[in-house]
């Protein structure tokens, strides 16, 4: 089938060249001519395990193709997905302008019928918005707006796992319309998804607001079940309880489960920060207030503040001349993602308190220092307190404490000796529990985990 994507970010790369993996002949459009010069040259602008391979495979099969040629882009596909940002507006709701753009360029240039696709994260009503730019430029040109139909298909993809997840999805959800176009629609998203339903049906089908709604929902719970479980784990701290013993035991009951029930330093990143903001704006705007999502999202914005709060604890509030390595930048292992990271907080705190840091992340130390560059835009001197290195043992050379933030495997299991050696105090303080306390206290190491009976 012939597939176009709009938007060659995280994920239009991710969707564009996994269905190109499948046989279709995918065209992605961007309009960053910079983004499209990467991608023609065989870079990938964003890191994400296995998606470079995929990429060279299918461009080197003729599947896959880069342009910032939107006409060509319109023509190619008989199934444009819309795959752009939308990033949170000064309100907390979703900014859907990239999508309306997009919509607008699909109509201006559109001779045949259309599939297009939402696969943008975005609030209930977007397909309404999306359908009515269209029609606004076919009326323009006397065309009928019945040659097209907006489906929601929204994204399921955890970053660094994104691949796999799209190709081995636990479910698929696609939101049509009850018309006839609307049937065709479903007909065509049918025949695209078939090759990843053959062992068993994974698609979903509904109407469109709530494959919409779907999607929000699905990130809201899992950021309530993080934010539920950073507030366990703080009460442990206070108890004298174990948290991991906690999420045993409750991560047994098969209603609860074990997934996302890990304490740390809160979440980041491109989803549930906006997703839980945009779902909660969204609400008000049908005057009715989400409670439990305003907690989370207060809970979550707390919690990035609670090694902070410990290294207080231990150091007292002026950090003056003392220096610590941080272990993790990015808001999550196998990403170079830097958006929300807890780490950006964590470094302008003791930075603000005037601690030195000497961080490490495997992938995103690019990323993180443009991330820093804007955090300190109005401090040029604090940055100066910021250094990074190449290696993780490196940044403990004299440092007074190792403070880790992202749960890399690479941090799993260091040379403790040398760790000890390298520190000025053995001191860790783990925002993301990957020791066991007692297994830090035989070493001799001084150890502050999140809830773990320190």
């Amino acid at each position: 089938m012939k597939v176009t994507i709009i938007g060659s970010g995280y994920v239009g790369l991710v969707t564009g060249a996994c269905l190109a993996e499948q046989g279709n002949n995918v065209f992605c459009v961007d309009v960053d001519p910079r983004k499209i010069e990467i991608l023609n040259s065989g870079g990938v602008p964003i890191y994400e395990p296995g998606l470079k391979e995929m990429i060279e495979r299918n461009r080197a099969a003729g599947r896959l193709q880069f342009s910032t040629d939107i006409a060509a882009s319109v023509a190619h596909g008989d199934i444009q997905f819309i795959a752009v940002g939308t990033p949170p507006d000064e309100d907390g709701s979703a900014d859907l302008q990239y999508v309306v753009a997009a919509a607008r360029n699909i109509g201006l240039h559109m001779t045949t019928p259309k599939v297009i696709v939402d696969k943008s994260t975005v609030p209930v009503g977007t397909a309404d918005k999306v359908s009515a730019a269209i029609a606004e430029e076919l009326e323009k040109r006397n065309l009928s707006a019945e040659l097209c139909s907006v489906v929601s298909n929204p994204e399921f993809l955890k970053e660094g796992a994104a691949v796999e997840d799209f190709m081995r999805p636990d479910r698929i959800v696609i939101g049509t319309e009850a018309t006839p176009a609307g049937l065709r629609a479903k007909e065509q998203m049918r025949k695209l998804y078939a090759p990843f339903n053959r062992h068993h049906e994974r698609t979903y089908y509904m109407d469109v607001k709530s494959a919409e709604l779907t999607k929000y929902a699905a990130n809201a719970m899992l950021a309530t079940r993080i934010s539920f479980m950073n507030e366990l784990a703080n009460l442990a701290d206070l108890v004298g309880a174990d948290i991991e013993a906690v999420r045993q035991g409750i991560g047994s009951d098969s209603r609860i489960g074990y997934g996302f029930l890990y304490s740390g330093t809160g979440y980041g990143g491109s989803c549930f920060p906006k997703d839980v903001s945009a779902l909660s704006k969204t609400a008000k705007e049908h005057g009715r207030d989400l409670k439990i999502l305003d907690a989370v999202e207060a809970v979550n914005e707390l919690q990035k503040y609670i090694l902070v709060e410990k290294i207080e604890k231990r150091f007292g509030v002026d950090l003056t001349g003392m220096k610590f390595a941080l272990w993790g930048l990015a808001f999550k292992p196998n990403t170079d993602d830097m958006r929300e990271a807890p780490s950006r907080v964590i470094i302008a705190e003791l930075v603000k308190r005037g601690a030195t840091i000497v961080a490490h992340d495997p992938v995103s130390m690019p990323e993180a220092k443009h991330a820093l560059e804007l955090d300190f835009e109005s401090n040029p001197k604090g940055l100066q307190q910021v250094s990074m290195v190449d290696d993780p043992m490196s940044a403990l050379d004299g440092a007074d404490a190792l403070i880790i933030v992202t749960e890399w495997k690479a941090f799993r299991s260091p040379d403790f000796d040398q760790l000890m050696q390298k520190l000025k105090r053995a001191i860790i303080f783990d925002g993301r529990n990957l020791y066991e306390p007692q297994s830090m206290q035989e070493l001799g190491i001084e150890y502050h985990g999140i809830g773990r009976h320190n």
